[in-house]
């Protein structure tokens, strides 16, 4: 692939900036080791100038966004690997418990599905068809926030509330 590009310390500084507030206002932190962070965000940076999209640099990229949606940061695989195991794939964003040192960061399993295997990414018209079938829907008893995905946030993004206040919502 060649050299990376240069990405000057301002580009790391304000993308850090950007993912701790969003990380914090999710219920989440960036890791605590601050260089193994620097680095990550810093690949963040290199792979949208390669790809023109934030993809995990931990994982493989095909290099076309449509293949990559499911991996762009932050991914569609983070909330459940927070749930689990305390961290996410790269280690970017961690819990309450190993960011206040009383849990060791270990390593996360792959839970990206091999490319054949991943499911088909549905054009609009598909979208509408099928959007009733895609994932549960779940909505903030406190504010009204609706999200669709497996399981609610952990915390509201637009009031703070708990992962408890959320229902499912038909």
């Amino acid at each position: 692939m060649g050299t990376p590009p240069e990405i000057g310390t301002d580009a790391v500084d304000h993308l850090y900036d950007r993912l701790n507030r969003d990380a914090e206002a999710a219920g989440y932190h960036l890791n605590p080791d601050r260089e193994f962070t620097i680095d990550l965000v810093r690949s963040l940076l290199i792979n949208e100038k390669r790809f023109g999209y934030p993809v995990c640099p931990c994982r493989l990229t095909r290099g076309k966004k449509d293949d990559d949606l499911d991996i762009i940061c932050p991914c569609d695989y983070r909330d459940k690997d927070l749930e689990e195991f305390g961290a996410c794939y790269c280690g970017l964003y961690v819990d309450d418990e190993i960011f206040n040192g009383r849990k060791q960061l270990t390593a996360i399993p792959e839970r990206r599905p091999p490319p054949n295997q991943r499911p088909v990414v549905l054009t609009e018209p598909a979208k509408t068809a099928y959007a009733p079938f895609a994932l549960p829907v779940w909505r903030c008893k406190v504010c009204g926030y609706l999200c669709a995905r497996d399981q609610p946030p952990a915390v509201c993004p637009v009031c703070k509330a708990k992962k408890d206040r959320f229902e499912r919502f038909a």
